[in-house]
């Protein structure tokens, strides 16, 4: 009953946690493509008020018209939309998400033994400390570097480079699939903590500032606008990171930290690319088609950089492994055959005692229920056993394999 429930719970807490990113990436890409789509205000009216650029648009049957003030309107109407709850939102139910699925179980899930083998209350405290540490020295190189002259190039190269050095550090420390999760956690702590720290306070200040009659200094507005740019390039590469627990080959391999800094990079390369191409149109920089297609370079070079090595027909042919089983045709392996290796590797989270997502299997027909899932996540993804905590060998996984293949035969 308690694995049903923490079943419920990451179900429910994930459907609330990709609901709010939505609303909350979606609004931020949406005011991006506004501050590079916005056009000098034609209407004298317009300019007489304060306005500074101003937007057309059509969409679902009618016709929108925003536009921007400078730096104050000439009255603060009385329902004034403020854009925080939906990033306040996606962390908190990210944040628990990250809690009830890998720090709640930290021993099963954060550490991989053969990584680093510590205790999970060193783990839980170092991945808690990702989060603060990062966006501290993130926040320090904005404070110092940002208003420099070439400020927005210093930044950027400054953050690739603490990113790339948390990256390597969270994939020596953490299991691989918890090492990728736990920076996407991190850049996207950094982005609700520009909304909390900057953005919304610099808007706080405006708004009191207007209020009292006093004039409003254009800092606040720069900050905040800073922030959000920054913001819109961590976007792509905290989804990589999200998604990427299903693809255990990205996370597996012994060059983990670079092919997750690496896709990370084409990311951010294929958001500028998008960015730009908003100005771009309007005549105000060249085509942006070179980002787009460096990140595209970059992912086809990871791509083949992580293919899998043919294996020659001897290698099997060699081991041990066609073995047939009493009651299994011709050289098929059958579960007589593949039992040891359930009980010693398996047993320990699907047999009798415990039955992790409802799985047992310690029986010829559990095996047969589940066959193709063990099959995929023993031998395709390679997830299971989890950070391979009982330590399944490579014969081991072929032996699964070459089980599946011939039939999955029960006998």
């Amino acid at each position: 009953m308690e694995s049903y429930l923490l079943d419920w719970a990451n179900l429910l807490l994930r459907w609330v946690h990709v609901i709010t990113a939505i609303a909350w990436v979606g609004s931020s890409f949406y005011f991006v493509f506004l501050d590079s789509s916005l056009t000098p205000a034609v209407d004298e009216d317009l300019k007489r008020q304060g306005v500074s650029g101003e937007l057309w648009a059509v969409h679902g049957g009618g016709f929108y018209h925003p536009v921007k003030f400078a730096l104050s309107p000439p009255k603060l109407p009385e329902h004034l939309h403020w854009f925080y709850w939906e990033s306040y939102s996606t962390w908190l139910s990210g944040f628990a998400l990250f809690t009830l699925s890998y720090l709640w179980n930290a021993g099963t899930y954060l550490i991989d033994k053969s990584v680093l083998d510590w205790s999970p209350a060193a783990a839980v405290s170092a991945a808690l400390g990702f989060l603060v540490v990062f966006w501290l020295l993130y926040d320090a190189i904005c404070r110092v570097f940002a208003q420099r002259k070439n400020g927005d190039a210093i930044v950027g190269a400054l953050v690739l480079l603490l990113v790339c050095v948390a990256a390597y550090l969270a994939c020596h420390l953490f299991a691989g699939r918890a090492a990728y999760l736990l920076l996407g956690a991190m850049l996207a702590t950094s982005m609700s903590a520009n909304v909390f720290f900057w953005i919304i306070p610099g808007q706080r200040e405006m708004v009191a500032c207007i209020k009292a009659g006093q004039p409003v200094d254009p800092i606040h507005g720069k900050r905040g606008k800073q922030r959000s740019v920054h913001n819109t390039y961590f976007t792509l590469p905290v989804l990589f990171a999200m998604l990427s627990n299903h693809y255990s080959f990205t996370y597996s391999h012994p060059q983990n930290w670079l092919v997750l800094v690496l896709m990370m990079f084409a990311g951010a390369a294929i958001r500028q690319f998008f960015v730009m191409r908003h100005g771009f149109k309007l005549g105000r920089n060249p085509h942006p088609w070179p980002y787009a297609a460096a990140g595209v370079l970059v992912i086809v070079g990871v791509l083949g950089w992580l293919r899998p090595a043919p294996v020659a027909p001897s290698t099997v042919a060699a081991a041990p492994l066609a073995t047939g089983a009493p009651g299994a045709p011709g050289g098929a392996i059958g579960y007589k055959t593949l039992q040891p290796i359930l009980a010693q590797r398996c047993y320990l989270c699907h047999g009798e005692l415990v039955q992790m997502k409802n799985v047992r299997l310690d029986s010829p027909e559990a095996v047969a229920a589940h066959a193709q899932r063990l099959y995929q996540q023993a031998v395709v993804t390679r997830i299971m056993p989890m950070n391979n905590a009982t330590g399944i060998s490579e014969a081991e996984r072929a032996m699964i394999k070459q089980w599946f293949e011939s039939g999955a035969h029960t006998q």
